[in-house]
């Protein structure tokens, strides 16, 4: 069953200039995107830096509007609430976001944090605020002294186990993971995905986990969203990731991954071109600047994200992929 569901939506942000500053264009930031969410799933949203996965994010969760499209969650249509009626929903969505330094309140203690959340939102009775508080703090692995402490004095990795523990204190059903690992060392971010994969069973939550890295995703999710200047251009599962990928994109973010095996040598995938710009995207397929396999009609019309193959859930908008066939083309397109 569907605990969110969006139908094309887009976020557009006005670009203002002249004399008068007046609104000049749009930056297309989110373009027609359709996906669900299943209860209990998690969706990874992967893609260049500047694709709109962030913001895709943020808009699900509204904290930032949607310019068009519809967004349910709990079938509920959010677009059309009120602030104060969008409230309720504000506890049972919740985000982690990227810097865990600069999204918390640097002169609040975390018992202030995590106490200023849970009275607000009315999570427990008054009487049960502080040990709703010490059960979090413990099941995110940090000490119960930890809990006096500002933000400044703790580490990036134990930052961001604070964040998480913001989130959870709500007892939020749909969580948005927005690179949460990704302004952490290599040696800290595995503690921090097996943390929240621990957290995401033990509460039953529903995510969407935001990244550039199709390896982490691949571990962490269940399901992938690709994006490229605000399209989703394929959705798979993570099951058999390098296998099933057909889109010409998809199989160049995979060839640019490393290798587990160091003993293994394959040949790397360069795209070549540049990426439109956002403020005046192109006709067509947004892709057509880079893409290997590019013909006449994807200049002039913007393929469909829809079925190729006989996989349940896998969806590509290109005209040239059919079935497996368009993963030989792009692996002769490499340079």
């Amino acid at each position: 069953m569907a605990l969110l569901e969006v139908r094309d939506l887009h976020k557009r942000f006005p670009k203002h200039g002249g004399v008068l500053n007046r609104v000049v264009g749009n930056v297309h930031a989110v373009n027609g995107v359709s996906f669900d969410v299943n209860e209990g799933e998690v969706v990874g949203i992967v893609g260049e830096s500047g694709c709109g996965k962030s913001t895709l994010g943020k808009t699900v969760i509204q904290l930032l509007g949607a310019t068009e499209g519809s967004i349910k969650f709990d079938d509920q249509e959010l677009t059309s609430l009120s602030h104060a009626e969008m409230m309720p929903f504000r506890r049972k969505m919740q985000m982690i976001f990227q810097d865990p330094y600069s999204s918390l309140n640097p002169r609040l203690t975390v018992r202030q944090l995590l106490r200023e959340a849970i009275r607000f939102h009315k999570v427990v009775g008054a009487d049960q605020v502080e040990a709703h508080i010490d059960s979090i703090i413990e099941k995110v692995g940090l000490r119960p002294d930890s809990k006096d402490k500002f933000p400044h004095e703790f580490s990036g990795g134990q930052r961001q186990r604070i964040g998480i523990a913001r989130a959870l204190c709500l007892k939020p059903k749909f969580l948005v993971a927005d690179e949460p690992v990704s302004a952490l060392d290599v040696s800290i971010q595995a503690a921090v995905l097996n943390l929240m994969m621990d957290l995401k069973d033990e509460f039953g939550l529903t995510m969407m986990f935001i990244s550039h890295d199709l390896k982490v995703v691949e571990h962490f999710c269940d399901r992938v969203l690709v994006m490229y200047l605000g399209h989703v251009v394929e959705e798979l599962t993570c099951d058999n990731l390098h296998a099933d990928a057909r889109h010409p994109y998809t199989t160049a973010l995979l060839g640019a991954n490393p290798i587990d095996d160091p003993t293994q040598r394959r040949s790397l995938t360069i795209l070549k071109g540049d990426v439109p710009s956002p403020y005046n995207p192109p006709p067509g397929c947004p892709f057509t600047t880079r893409c290997p396999v590019v013909k006449d009609r994807c200049h002039q019309e913007m393929p469909p994200l829809e079925d190729k193959d006989a996989t349940p859930g896998h969806r590509a908008a290109c005209w040239e992929v059919e079935g497996a066939g368009v993963a030989s083309s792009a692996a002769a397109g490499e340079g």
